[in-house]
């Protein structure tokens, strides 16, 4: 006797349910900046700071995504906007399944982070600008990608061959140039922490 599966709509488990396990609120939080200004550091020194208090997150690197999810993407700007936009999608996905999801993307367009912001929808999204100028981007140089830029193998460099727009107003903004990586930590979870918790 063969057996037929049921030809009637598909009911996927709610968010609501999913948020009730994890006993939070689903949230992005959104990290961008020059290459050296932070992002990254602060993004998995929060995500770390996070889980000891017994949330369960998730972080999104532009530097991983790139070798798999969006690998093949160059730098040109409609590859930009692309590997930003499937970088959303996935943050969407995590977001609605109750998981902190702290993303770093240098994101150097309003435009991009309007796209981003769209997709992830407006009460999930938090953007946080990590602010640093070049010239100490350019002296941290923390994996070499400004010499190489000046060396010329790498093309349409931010902040050097492309621009960088600032925010008019980012939810948040921390300067790592005048901030210590615990008191930003310190600021960013104190900010962070009446979000994410449950409605």
């Amino acid at each position: 006797m063969t057996e037929h599966l049921s030809t009637g709509p598909i009911r996927f488990l709610g968010r609501t349910a999913r948020e009730s396990l994890t006993r939070q609120r689903g949230t992005v939080f959104w990290f961008y900046g020059l290459s050296g200004a932070g992002k990254s550091t602060l993004a998995s020194a929060v995500e770390k700071a996070l889980h000891e208090k017994g949330h369960l997150t998730t972080l999104l690197d532009g530097d991983l995504l790139r070798t798999g999810l969006n690998r093949g993407l160059g730098f040109s700007d409609d590859d930009r906007r692309e590997n930003l936009r499937r970088a959303a999608e996935v943050a969407r996905l995590f977001c609605h399944s109750g998981v902190i999801t702290l993303c770093s993307f240098i994101t150097p367009t309003k435009a991009f982070r309007s796209l981003a912001r769209q997709i992830v929808g407006e009460d999930d999204f938090h953007e946080i600008f990590v602010k640093a100028d070049f010239d100490t981007c350019r002296a941290r140089d923390v994996k070499g990608l400004y010499a190489k830029a000046e060396g010329g193998s790498v093309k349409q460099f931010t902040g050097r061959d492309s621009g960088f727009e600032e925010p008019d107003r980012a939810d948040f903004t921390i300067d790592t140039t005048t901030t210590t990586e615990s008191t930003c930590v310190d600021q960013l979870l104190a900010w962070m922490l009446p979000l994410i918790a449950p409605q």
